[in-house]
């Protein structure tokens, strides 16, 4: 059975995509700890990061990098924190955070409650970094 994140690629579930390219895919968390927490997954299903090989492993980061880079233009921040826990859903996921203290990386925070417009005006900030890298 898919997962959510497989569904969200084919378009059957929505989200709010940052970008993709032939390998990753980047979208919104929709329970975000901050505004422009955003997910990196790789195009198949693997469940945990470290099955992922030694080449996509390392693509996936620099991917994520360049993601991080357009959020950090994007969202007001010191930094892009970065967590892989890979407990919520049974496909490999990279989290990135913008930050101004470290205590926003605590995943327990209570998560933001944004409307759909909220959502859709991060994205397209986001989007519009991502575009002019």
């Amino acid at each position: 059975m898919a997962t959510i994140f497989s569904r969200i690629i084919q378009g059957e579930i929505p989200c709010y995509k940052i970008a993709e390219n032939e390998r990753f895919f980047a979208f919104l968390d929709i329970n975000p700890l901050v505004k422009g927490h955003t997910l990196v997954i790789p195009k198949h299903e693997v469940d945990y990061i470290f099955d992922l090989d030694d080449e996509e492993l390392a693509a996936m980061h620099v991917f994520a990098k360049h993601v991080a880079l357009a959020i950090e233009k994007a969202v007001p921040c010191k930094r892009i924190g970065v967590a892989v826990m890979g407990m919520e859903v049974p496909h490999a996921h990279i989290h990135l955070i913008p930050i101004n203290k470290e205590s926003d990386m605590i995943i327990s925070n209570p998560k933001l409650k944004l409307s759909s417009e909220e959502f859709e005006t991060i994205a397209e900030s986001i989007r519009k970094a991502w575009a002019e890298k």
